[in-house]
């Protein structure tokens, strides 16, 4: 599994990292907020809504994560 974006304007690989700045919990939203460029407050309500309507979905994905993406240095 790779965890990573390339930049189409500057050809640069994005990392897909946990954020030690802009974190709740563990940092996953906010590192995969910066990688796909959008506030992560977004992608917390989105993973809320996964979570309440796709039966727990939103929490798996996000203890997987969790375990899985490295934090950033």
């Amino acid at each position: 599994m790779t965890n990573n974006v390339v930049n189409e304007v500057t050809g640069k690989v994005k990392k897909f990292r946990r954020s030690r700045t802009e974190r709740m919990l563990a940092g996953v939203c906010g590192g995969a907020a910066r990688l796909f460029g959008i506030d992560a407050a977004i992608l917390r309500v989105v993973l809320v809504a996964a979570t309440l309507f796709g039966f727990g979905t939103g929490a798996l994905l996000y203890l997987i994560c969790w375990i899985v993406v490295p934090e950033e240095a």
